[in-house]
């Protein structure tokens, strides 16, 4: 195949047994380093369905969804992106796609270039073809598509410069073995060191339980998280910012990192908005309760397209 530039678009950017040329512009390799542009999913066609423990248990109990509600959370959230100075781009809505919105599981960044993911869910499956479109129009190569078997960003977590953990939760879940092994397969190519890790599909992906908010600071959530990951995390000399059960579930440890200790989180992560401060960290918190209560939080919500290297 003959070589591409690295800012043009193409839809096959790896290279076999690695040596991918980094993006000229384009990507990140840390999941902390300052964020500069931001991939988000729009807002106008959401509407819950029974795709979680989460969403299931807001439709069981008749909780009333408000898309007016929603549509005021969503730009109070591009609103605090931009107030850090994040430029935000946006994927165009699909009627047929209600959880578009969830930018960062049809794909994800790298340094190379996007990987178009697999999504499990066949209302799902369209947010692919359209995150192609996107990054075609914004000039970004792929890096290459999971083929193996279902795959959601979710569970794609750069740890550190280098280093990525990825989960998966088998055929009952959102990302099967094979498709985490083909993007780990990749990863190392490249040079990377990957950590496999299984999770419960209860918990749906792994950032729901462990996300990074600095260069060896995580949140983690303890009590969902394997003590294998715990113990792996600690072992890196990263520390641990506990985040309890209950906010977990409440997608209160899905956060997104900005860069500079700062931090995006949903207003009603209270233990963690809390912990941070103390920490000294920048605090942005919309009220995004009328969106997560489908069942994804403020990091499901975006993909990052510019971070600075660490």
């Amino acid at each position: 195949m003959k070589d591409q530039p690295a800012n043009e678009f193409t839809l096959h950017a790896r290279r076999d047994g690695g040596g991918t040329p980094m993006l000229n512009g384009w990507g990140a390799n840390s999941d902390y380093g300052t964020l500069r542009s931001v991939l988000l999913g729009p807002i106008e066609n959401y509407q819950w369905l029974q795709t979680s423990s989460v969403s299931k248990k807001s439709l069981r109990r008749g909780v009333p969804f408000s898309q007016e509600t929603a549509k005021r959370q969503h730009a109070e959230m591009v609103s605090a992106y931009q107030s850090a100075g994040v430029e935000v781009h946006t994927h165009a809505p699909d009627p047929h796609l209600p959880y578009q919105v969830y930018a960062r599981d049809s794909s994800v960044m790298t340094p190379y270039g996007a990987i178009i993911t697999h999504m499990a869910q066949y209302w799902r499956r369209g947010e692919n073809f359209r995150a192609v479109e996107t990054y075609q129009r914004l000039g970004i190569p792929i890096y290459d598509f999971v083929t193996a078997g279902t795959f959601e960003g979710g569970d794609f977590n750069v740890i550190e410069p280098g280093c990525v953990l990825i989960g998966w939760e088998g055929e009952e879940g959102r990302s099967m073995e094979q498709g985490a092994k083909q993007i780990a397969g990749w990863m190392e190519a490249e040079g990377w060191e990957v950590k496999l890790a299984d999770i419960d599909p209860f918990y749906v992906h792994i950032d729901l339980m462990v996300v990074m908010l600095a260069p060896k600071l995580a949140a983690v959530c303890t009590d969902c998280t394997d003590p294998e990951i715990v113990d792996w995390l600690r072992a890196k000399k990263i520390e641990i910012v506990e985040v309890p059960f209950q906010d977990t579930i409440a997608l209160g440890c899905n956060v997104v990192a900005l860069g500079e200790d700062r931090v995006l989180l949903p207003e009603k992560s209270y233990t963690l908005k809390d912990k941070l401060k103390a920490l000294g960290f920048t605090i942005y918190d919309p009220d995004l309760s009328m969106i997560t209560q489908g069942g994804g939080g403020v990091h499901c919500m975006c993909q990052s397209l510019i971070r600075d290297p660490v």
